[in-house]
C-alpha cells in the first residue's frame, strides 16, 4: 500500500524526496516484526523499555522534521494528537455521564409512576409545566400518575400504598436482574466500581478486555439499571471506569498511544480525572484525585492534559444540563452563613466518626467479599443480587429517604433551608409557638432562630433508620445533618450563654445543618478512600466558597488519622490485596533489613535458573525451553560455563521472532543456531542458516548485587516500574527478582500469606 497508494496520492503535491521521508516516518510507527514489544494478558509492562521506545520515536520524528515540510507537518500533528485525544475523551465521557444521569433519574422515578404527558419525562420534569401544582405539594400534579392510580384507579387508602409498594419492588427486581444478567453474559469485567483494577492497570498490569468496548457498553447500561434499582451504591466510582474505557478505545485511533503501553497509561491517568470531574462536577478535584489516589506515573505533561480533559468533560456535561438546574451534579449547594471557631469541635467529631465508619466499612466489605470467594455463595451471583435487591426494596419503600436515589438524598441533606423549601428537614416552628411548614424568618426574640417542629423530628428518626441502607457518602451526610440539627437547636435554646453568644444574629441562621452534612460526607468518604487533598477540593468545588475549607480539612485529616490507626489500607488497596493483583503500593514503607539474596530465585534447593546463551543453542533447544517453562523472559549469558550477563529477552518477543524466522527466513530448521551476538561466529558452509535475535535483546537490564538491601530494591521497582531485576556478583548472573517475588516477600514480612499474590 505504501509503495503504490501513497506515491500516487501525493505525487502531484509533494516532491519525491518529501514522499520518501513521509513513507519512512510511517514505517517508523510499525514494528519490524508484528507483535514484537507487546505483552501477554496478566503481565506487567516494562516501563523503562516503553519510555525508551517513545524517546527513540520522538527523536527520530524531530530529526526528520528538519528535512522537509511534510515531515514538519507530521511532527506538528504528532505533538497535537495528545491534545486532540484529550478533547475526544472529555466530549465522550461528558456525553455518557449526562446520558447516565438522565436515564437513572427517569428510571428511578419509573418505579413510582409514569407521566401521562410523555413517558420520557421523570417526575420533576412532568410537573414543571403543570399549572395545578401547589406550593406545599409541588411534587404532585394531575399529569403524574402512580402505578396504583393507573392499574386499579385508587388515589388514596391502603390499596394505593399496597399496589405502589408491590410495583416498586417489581421494578427494582427487574432492573437488578437485567443488570446482573447483562454483566454475566457479555462483560464480566463490568462488575464493581472498577477503581482497584484501574489502579492496578495504571501501575503497568495488563488486563485485556477490562477497558474494552463491550465493557464500556455493558457498564454504561448496567450502571443506570443498578442505580435505578435502589441498591446501596453510587455511580461516582463506576464513572471513572467508564471514562477510562472511553480513553482506551480512543487510544486505538492514535498510533503512538496504541503501540506504547506507557503512553497509554498517561492517557488513562487523565481519564481518571475526567471520571471524577463528571461524577462530582469538580474538574480540579478530579485532577488531584488522579494524582493522589490512582496514578502510578504522573508527569507534568499529564497534569496539563488531565486538566484540559476534565474541563472539556465538565463543559460537555454542563451543556447537556441533565438535572435542569444548570449544575453539573444534583447536590450542588451554596452556603452563606459563616461558621464559628467552636464548631471545629463537632467537625472533628464528624471526622472521628468518618474514620471509624471507614475502617468498619472496609473490614465488613472485605469479609463479605472473602466469604463470597471462599464459599458456594459466590457461585450464585444472580440469586445473590436478586435476594439483596428484594430485601433492600422491601425495607426502603416505607422510608421516604431510602426510597429516593442517593444523589437526591445527598442533595436534600446538603440543602440550606430557605423560604421556598417544603422539605421535612425544614419543618421548623418559630419561638412564638406558631407552626410553620417553612422557615419563619423572624423569631420572637428578633433572631433568625428556628425551633424544631414535628416534621423535623419525623425526618430525624427516618434519617437515623436510613443509615443502614445507603452508601458511605450518604451515611456521612446523614450523620452530619443529624449533628447539625442538634447543634442548631442547642445554640437556639441556649443563645444567651457565653459559649453561644454571638452565634445568632437578627435575620440570619445560627448554624447551617447542611454544612455539617457536607463535612460528614467528606469525613466518611475520606475514611473509606483515605483521600485528603483531592477530597477537600472536590467538596470545595461543590460549595463554591473558600470559607468552608478549614472545616473540611479538619474533618478529612481527622478521618484519615483515625482510619489509619485502625488499618492502613483504603477500600481500593484492600480489594487489590484481596484479588491478588500485583500492585506495589507507593505509600507502604519497607522497613525490614533483608538483602537481595534473601528474595532472589533460584533459592537453595530450587532448580537452576533457566538461561539462554548468546551462541551455541539451536532453535529446537530454545523452543523446548519455552515449552517447559512459563517464565516471562530469560537472561542471556555468555555460556553455561561462564555465566557472565549479556542481556535479557522477553518470552513473547522470543516466541514471535522464532515463528517469524521459521515462516519467512529461508532454510531455518530445528538445528539452526540462535545468535544473540553482534558478530557472526565462524560456521560450516553446510550448516543451516542462523537465526539472529540480537535486535530483541535488552542489553542494559537492571541489575543489583546480592548484598543490595531490599529497601533499595523495592524503591527501584516502585520508582522505575520494573517487572524484573537481575542479581549479579562480579558480573556473574546468580538469580532474578520479579515484582511478584517482592510482593510475596513483603506479604511474608507482614505475616500474611505470601501465596495470596496469585492473580494469574
Amino acid at each position: 500500500w505504501r509503495q503504490n497508494c501513497v506515491p500516487s496520492i501525493l505525487s502531484e503535491v509533494y516532491s519525491k524526496h518529501d514522499m520518501i521521508i513521509l513513507i519512512n516516518l510511517m514505517d517508523l510507527l510499525d514494528d519490524t516484526v508484528p507483535g514484537i514489544g507487546t505483552y501477554e494478558d496478566f503481565n506487567t509492562i516494562d516501563w523503562v523499555r516503553e519510555k525508551s521506545k517513545d524517546r527513540d520515536r520522538h527523536r527520530e520524528i524531530t530529526n526528520k522534521s528538519k528535512q522537509s515540510t511534510v515531515a514538519l507537518l507530521f511532527s506538528i500533528s504528532d505533538a497535537f494528537s495528545g491534545w486532540l485525544l484529550m478533547l475526544l475523551i472529555g466530549l465522550m465521557s461528558g456525553a455518557l455521564a449526562g446520558g447516565i444521569d438522565i436515564a437513572a433519574h427517569w428510571m428511578t422515578d419509573l418505579k413510582e409512576g409514569v407521566c401521562l404527558n410523555g413517558l420520557w419525562f421523570n417526575h420533576e420534569h412532568c410537573c414543571w409545566a403543570s399549572n395545578e401544582t401547589t406550593f406545599q405539594e409541588r411534587d404532585k400534579c394531575p399529569q403524574w400518575k402512580s402505578w396504583a392510580e393507573l392499574m386499579v384507579g385508587v388515589s388514596e387508602g391502603p390499596g394505593l400504598y399496597v399496589v405502589n409498594y408491590f410495583m416498586y419492588m417489581c421494578w427494582a427486581l427487574l432492573f437488578a436482574f437485567l443488570a446482573v444478567i447483562l454483566v454475566r453474559a457479555f462483560a464480566p469485567y463490568a462488575c464493581g466500581s472498577g477503581i482497584p483494577e484501574i489502579k492496578t492497570v495504571l501501575s503497568g498490569f495488563i488486563i485485556r478486555g477490562y477497558l474494552g468496548k463491550w465493557t464500556l457498553i455493558i457498564k454504561t447500561i448496567t450502571l443506570v439499571l443498578a442505580v435505578s434499582s435502589g441498591l446501596s451504591l453510587g455511580k461516582e466510582g463506576p464513572l471513572v471506569h467508564v471514562a477510562c474505557c472511553c480513553a482506551n478505545i480512543l487510544c486505538h485511533f492514535f498510533t503512538k498511544y496504541r503501540r506504547n503501553e506507557a503512553k497509554r497509561r498517561e492517557v488513562l491517568s487523565a481519564a481518571s480525572a475526567v471520571g471524577v470531574s463528571v461524577a462530582f462536577g469538580a474538574p480540579i478535584g478530579g485532577v488531584l484525585f488522579s494524582l493522589e489516589e490512582v496514578s502510578y506515573y504522573f508527569p507534568l505533561k499529564t497534569l496539563w492534559r488531565s486538566f484540559f480533559a476534565a474541563l472539556v468533560a465538565a463543559f460537555t456535561l454542563r451543556s447537556i444540563n441533565p438535572f435542569g438546574n444548570s449544575r453539573l451534579v444534583l447536590f450542588y449547594v451554596e452556603f452563606h452563613t459563616p461558621w464559628h471557631l467552636l464548631e471545629l469541635i463537632p467537625f472533628v467529631l464528624l471526622g472521628i466518626f468518618g474514620g471509624l465508619w471507614g475502617a468498619f466499612f472496609i473490614r465488613a466489605n472485605i469479609a463479605w467479599c472473602r466469604l463470597r470467594k471462599n464459599t458456594c455463595l459466590g457461585h450464585y451471583p444472580v440469586l445473590e443480587v436478586v435476594v439483596v435487591t428484594l430485601l433492600t426494596a422491601f425495607l426502603a419503600f416505607p422510608i421516604e429517604y431510602t426510597r429516593m436515589s442517593s444523589s437526591e438524598l445527598i442533595s436534600e441533606l446538603f440543602n440550606d433551608c430557605g423560604l421556598l423549601d417544603s422539605s421535612k428537614l425544614c419543618g421548623y416552628t418559630s419561638n412564638s409557638g406558631s407552626a410553620s411548614g417553612s422557615v419563619n424568618a423572624t423569631a420572637a426574640n428578633g433572631l433568625g432562630a428556628r425551633l424544631a417542629g414535628p416534621d423535623l423530628y419525623t425526618a430525624m428518626w427516618q434519617l437515623a433508620l436510613a443509615l443502614l441502607f445507603i452508601p458511605s457518602m450518604a451515611v456521612g451526610a446523614i450523620a452530619g445533618r443529624l449533628l447539625g440539627v442538634c447543634m442548631e437547636q442547642l445554640a437556639i435554646r441556649h443563645h444567651e450563654r457565653d459559649i453561644f453568644r454571638g452565634w445568632c444574629s437578627p435575620g440570619a441562621d445560627c448554624i447551617t445543618p447542611g454544612l455539617y452534612a457536607m463535612v460528614g460526607a467528606a469525613a466518611c468518604l475520606g475514611g473509606v478512600t483515605r483521600m485528603t487533598v483531592s477530597l477537600v477540593v472536590i467538596m470545595f468545588e461543590l460549595t463554591g466558597g473558600l470559607e468552608y475549607i478549614v472545616p473540611l480539612m479538619a474533618a478529612a485529616m481527622t478521618s484519615k488519622w483515625v482510619a489509619d490507626a485502625l488499618g492502613r489500607e483504603s477500600i481500593y488497596e484492600a480489594h487489590i490485596r484481596l484479588n491478588g493483583y500485583p500492585f506495589l503500593e507507593a505509600k507502604e514503607e519497607f522497613r525490614h533489613k533483608t538483602l537481595a539474596t534473601d528474595v532472589m530465585r533460584p533459592r537453595r534447593g530450587d532448580p537452576l535458573l533457566s538461561v539462554l546463551t548468546e551462541s551455541g543453542m539451536t532453535v529446537e533447544e530454545v523452543e523446548r525451553l519455552i515449552a517447559d517453562t512459563t517464565y516471562s523472559g530469560f537472561p542471556v549469558v555468555i555460556s553455561q560455563q561462564s555465566p557472565r550477563l549479556v542481556g535479557f529477552v522477553l518470552r513473547r518477543d522470543l516466541v514471535i521472532s522464532l515463528e517469524n524466522a521459521r515462516r519467512n527466513q529461508e532454510g531455518v530448521v530445528s538445528m539452526s543456531p540462535i545468535l544473540f551476538t553482534e558478530c557472526d561466529p565462524p560456521m560450516s558452509p553446510s550448516a543451516p542458516p542462523a537465526v539472529k535475535l540480537r535486535s530483541i535483546l535488552d542489553l542494559s537490564p537492571f541489575t543489583v548485587t546480592v548484598h543490595t538491601p531490599m529497601e533499595i530494591v523495592v524503591d527501584i521497582f516502585r520508582k522505575l516500574g520494573l517487572r524484573q531485576c537481575l542479581v549479579i556478583q562480579n558480573g556473574r548472573l546468580l538469580g532474578i527478582i520479579t515484582k511478584k517475588d517482592i510482593l510475596k516477600h513483603m506479604a511474608q514480612m507482614a505475616n500474611r500469606d505470601p501465596d495470596s499474590i496469585l492473580f494469574n
